[in-house]
């Protein structure tokens, strides 16, 4: 193998994920040549990379997931030309990552292999016997890995560390727009506000059920005042028909999917301020995990509210740039914002501060891309120290 990585194959789990075609297009801006090895949801569409495509897969459907490990590796192996030109293996998500190892188990391959890791899956978490078993499947294939790449370093601390100490690398690159995209230039002046009304955005995975039972809450307590606008794409097994529970509320608009990141510019120029939230996997990967919405609402001068006690909400306090809502939040959140209502300096002040802040605490440069190969050749050949690697900005 050579000393430089120049081709990744990228084993996705959706070809179609806007974060997958982030990642790619990171890669590809660091002028690394990718091919896509990954499966899609739904009809194949065209996507900024070259595609392997791995067939159709489903949300929750773990049996089809387990199969495809097998079906998706024979199906990368016809394209045995193209995996050999590869310097890097990289995957997301844990079944493709046993996709990417098979791939190269059966190549007979020493191509380092990094686990892009954004969230803790909820099998994954806690004390039960499935959580164990789970567990001892991941700890084989982590231990089969050159580097985890952790989007929160909540995932290290709290999960990795605690169940694999001393068995992996790991680097943070947090889940930050993604530099030469097209999302647009910062706003040059503060968003317009119109005294005595908030406009509050929840975009992007509607998942939380208690998120949205907070913000119809806060819709029927400020009738007049707060508007709630819904933007993204509602998980049907938790809310499976959004339009008829907000069918009551005039203040809560449902404007449908969006293009990240082509729409972020307009629908961030649209609020005040972006609830950040999520109690979907509650004590896990909700409290861990840092949403693309503090990055791309910072990016655009919009602060967010986050649960005290959450990764969220310490990034926000340490970067000076969001509200936090005490516990319990269905007490503490609307005397928040009846106070913002009554005096919004405090979130006009946010304003300044996310405006002041350098360009990279919200963009990716290239050069994490590169930072990421490195390490990877480095622990490959055993020249990288375990628990030390992070890249913040």
């Amino acid at each position: 193998m050579s000393g430089e990585i120049k081709h990744i194959a990228f084993f996705g789990h959706n070809a179609k994920d806007s974060a997958v075609r982030r990642r790619a297009i990171a890669m590809q801006r660091a002028g690394f040549e990718v091919t896509g090895f990954m499966p899609r949801r739904g009809a194949a569409t065209p996507v900024p990379f070259d595609w392997v495509d791995l067939g159709e897969t489903h949300d929750n459907d773990y049996v089809h997931r387990v199969k495809s490990i097998f079906t998706g590796a024979k199906t990368a192996l016809a394209q045995r030309a193209t995996l050999d030109r590869a310097d890097l293996f990289y995957a997301r998500n844990l079944d493709m990552l046993a996709t990417a190892l098979r791939v190269r188990r059966l190549m007979k391959s020493s191509v380092p292999v990094v686990y892009e890791c954004l969230d803790i899956h909820h099998r994954l978490a806690g004390d039960t016997l499935s959580a164990k078993a789970f567990r001892q499947f991941e700890k084989r294939l982590v231990e089969a890995s050159d580097l985890i790449v952790v989007s929160s370093p909540r995932f290290e601390e709290e999960h990795f560390r605690r169940y694999y100490p001393g068995r992996y690398q790991h680097m943070l690159i947090e889940n930050r727009l993604i530099e030469g995209d097209a999302f647009g230039p910062r706003p040059e002046h503060a968003l317009p506000h119109i005294p005595g009304r908030l406009r509050i955005g929840w975009f992007g995975n509607l998942r939380c059920r208690r998120s949205l039972e907070l913000l119809k809450d806060l819709a029927r307590h400020f009738p007049h005042a707060v508007e709630i606008v819904l933007r993204g794409y509602p998980a049907l097994s938790v809310i499976p028909d959004l339009e008829s529970e907000i069918k009551d509320f005039p203040n809560i608009t449902y404007h449908g999917r969006y293009k990240a990141p082509e729409d972020l510019n307009q629908i961030y120029g649209e609020v005040d301020l972006v609830w950040a939230g999520d109690w979907y996997e509650a004590g896990f990967n909700s409290l861990w995990l840092l949403p693309n919405r503090v990055y791309e609402g910072g990016y655009f001068g919009v602060p967010a509210f986050a649960p005290e006690g959450t990764e969220t909400a310490k990034w926000l306090h340490d970067h000076g740039i969001g509200l936090i809502v005490g516990d319990p939040v269905e007490t503490q959140f609307i005397p928040l914002v009846q106070h913002l209502l009554n005096d919004p300096s405090p979130m006009l002040e946010l304003r300044r501060s996310l405006a002041t802040l350098p360009r990279d605490t919200f963009v990716e440069p290239p050069a994490v891309m590169h930072e990421m190969a490195q390490r990877a050749l480095a622990a490959h050949r055993g020249t990288l120290h375990p628990h030390v690697q992070e890249l913040t900005p």
